[in-house]
């Protein structure tokens, strides 16, 4: 299993290389594209759940 850190540096690495060689736009293509690929692992993986993003937040014993 690869660990975050070097799964974290692949990503850099392909970053650079479309924003050096794509340009600006390239760049954030690939920076899109890689933060769909990464939700779609992790909901693929069960970590998770489609409403999360849509629920509201738990406050917890913070009070104001």
């Amino acid at each position: 299993m690869m660990s975050m850190t070097k799964l974290g540096v692949i990503a850099g690495m392909a970053l650079g290389f479309a924003g050096y060689f794509g340009g600006f736009g390239a760049f954030l293509v690939v920076a899109a594209l890689a933060a769909a690929g990464f939700f779609a692992g992790r909901y693929l993986d069960g970590e998770l759940e489609p409403g999360e993003f849509f629920r509201p937040r738990e406050r917890g014993d913070r009070q104001r």
